[in-house]
């Protein structure tokens, strides 16, 4: 049930966005943070492990143990209480905006998929690795 809610929400937004959906974090939202909805074998793809925006080794939101991906920092989107402008945003390449990339389902600017982003980190008991594959499983 988790996988269709997910694919329906992304593909509401990418058909509003014409594609390419794209992570942006810092205070400034000027740091980018990888790509959603591009190849998983693109390099800038959140969902290639290899690649510079999907490793779990590298500054972005599947290493627990850094900025954006820390739950228990206000820039990370795996921080189910941050109400911080620093959390990353999702947008498309002309910068519509379509809320913050964030497990925190009562934010009323949050990405309309917060919910099932929030059940998938659950499941994975906060596993990055495993919220990776759930994400990309259901996005490719």
């Amino acid at each position: 049930m988790l996988k269709p809610l997910l694919v329906c929400a992304l593909l509401v937004v990418a058909s509003l966005a014409h594609a390419e959906l794209m992570l942006f974090g810092g205070k400034g939202h000027d740091v980018f943070l990888g790509c959603v909805d591009c190849s998983p074998y693109s390099s800038n793809s959140i969902c290639n492990e290899s690649g510079q925006y999907g490793s779990e080794y590298r500054d972005t939101i599947w290493n627990a143990y850094r900025e954006y991906g820390s739950e228990y920092r206000d820039t990370s989107p795996w921080n189910p209480y941050t109400s911080s402008k620093n959390v990353p945003i999702l947008v498309n390449k002309k910068g519509d905006f379509f809320g913050y990339f964030t497990i925190n389902e009562f934010r009323s600017d949050a990405v309309n998929f917060a919910n099932s982003l929030k059940k998938m980190f659950e499941n994975a008991n906060g596993d990055l690795p495993v919220v990776r594959n759930l994400l990309c499983d259901a996005l490719h």
